[in-house]
């Protein structure tokens, strides 16, 4: 399974994120501290290989779609419901 990084200060990205979880319900939902996903999403602490995974799956089952590198930059989207 492919390891997920949190982006640091990307805007997109957190816009995304923010609009599915509050920093503390996507903690909730991976297991996670609160102020762990402060932490990735501000660079200040890179998290655990294991912890980052956990918030990505997360996501991930709220709707969020990773989008690999292909030449136009990765990004993320929310799925089509």
């Amino acid at each position: 399974m492919a390891v997920f990084r949190m982006p640091t200060p990307a805007a997109p990205a957190r816009v995304v994120f923010r609009m599915v979880f509050p920093f503390r319900d996507l903690a909730k939902a991976a297991g996670v501290h609160r102020n762990s996903i402060s932490n990735f999403e501000t660079g200040k602490v890179g998290g655990s290989l294991e912890a980052l995974d956990f918030v990505r799956l997360a996501l991930e089952a709220a709707g969020v779609e990773f989008i690999p590198e292909n030449g136009g930059g990765a990004g993320v989207r929310l799925r089509k419901a």
